[in-house]
């Protein structure tokens, strides 16, 4: 079950995100935030949009995978962005972990029917219409510094044709530089032999983003002081990780992508791939083609009049064959009656 959309109005955006981003094309973006619980989602998402989005923390003891629905309205002078969160509870909590992707599958092919039929009425009015297809995927990886986790293969290798996703190493900041460019290639390495597909850059891109990914991140919503000036960061002992300071975490590069550069092109493949994808295999389940048995096109409407005659046709032979059984049946009881008869005059 899917928990009821919480509506927020947030009158603040990072001021830093702002100024160099344009937020007026991004009237609609909705992000799934896939990992495990305590990994940091929460936090990446109030960082990521320097808000808070009030999020309670979720408990670690759900017998199944679910999933929280939020939808926000963030606003800053006259820019506007309702943005759609789904986020995963529960999500690797479970001692059988094989079917923890079905959730995520279900949902996400539930927005693209739910665009189908909206698409497919006689009176369509998408100027209205909310689209609530996922424009990507954020999945969230444990800083374990080896290898992925067969749950994250078996997931992503489950959802990568339906959604755009860009993994993250969560928590980046609890691994070395070295161990943590290691862990890095082993993921790609890992995603490559696994044939999972990610999303990818636009070809002006791949040398600045491509070979960065998986982001690693780090959340923080905390101002800590570093020399005369209050930055956004997590104090330790040993010093301070400043969350925009780009040798320390790829939080901006993963912002400025997600925000300023490559939502437009994230919406634009989850349209022209995901949904068409969606959208052919299931109109080929209904029947729909585009060429006849001679490989010549169709006509809709010749497809349509074609149906009709063999539902037609169809209810034809249902027809003759229930009455066919009911004679046999009337036939039946009749040769019983005539025998019960004869038995019955014998008999007197």
């Amino acid at each position: 079950m899917y928990t009821l959309k919480d509506i927020i109005v947030i009158d603040v955006f990072g001021l830093s995100v702002t100024s160099s981003c344009h937020f007026m094309s991004l009237d609609n973006v909705s992000m799934f935030i896939t990992g495990e619980t305590g990994i940091g989602k929460s936090t990446l998402i109030d960082t990521l949009f320097n808000t808070n989005l009030k999020d309670k923390k979720s408990s670690h003891f759900y017998s199944n995978v679910g999933l929280k629905i939020q939808t926000y309205e963030l606003q800053e002078s006259n820019v506007q962005l309702k943005l759609t969160v789904v986020k995963t509870v529960g999500y690797g909590d479970q001692i059988n972990k094989e079917a923890s992707y079905q959730p995520i599958v279900e949902y996400v092919d539930a927005q693209f029917e739910a665009y189908l039929q909206e698409e497919l009425k006689i009176k369509r009015s998408f100027i209205d219409y909310h689209d609530s297809r996922i424009h990507v995927c954020l999945y969230f990886i444990s800083p374990t510094g080896h290898s992925l986790k067969s749950i994250d293969l078996l997931t992503m290798k489950n959802i990568d044709n339906k959604v755009n996703i860009i993994p993250l190493i969560a928590k980046a900041d609890t691994i070395s530089k070295n161990d943590l460019q290691k862990f890095k290639c082993k993921i790609v390495s890992e995603l490559v032999s696994n044939g999972i597909q990610i999303y990818q850059f636009p070809t002006d891109d791949e040398t600045t983003a491509q070979g960065q990914l998986p982001f690693a991140v780090v959340g923080s919503m905390d101002e800590v002081k570093v020399g005369k000036r209050m930055v956004r960061g997590r104090q330790y002992p040993w010093g301070v990780l400043q969350v925009e300071n780009e040798n320390h975490c790829d939080f901006v590069k993963l912002r400025d992508m997600l925000l300023c550069i490559n939502m437009e092109d994230l919406k634009e493949q989850t349209h022209t791939q995901h949904y068409e994808r969606y959208r052919c295999c299931k109109l080929e389940k209904m029947g729909f083609t585009d060429v006849g048995p001679d490989n010549k096109p169709l006509s809709f409407q010749e497809i349509y009049e074609d149906k009709r005659q063999k539902f037609y046709d169809q209810c034809q032979r249902e027809e003759e064959e229930l009455k066919q059984k009911f004679m046999q049946r009337v036939k039946d009881k009749e040769t019983t009656f005539k025998e019960s008869e004869k038995e019955a005059s014998t008999l007197i």
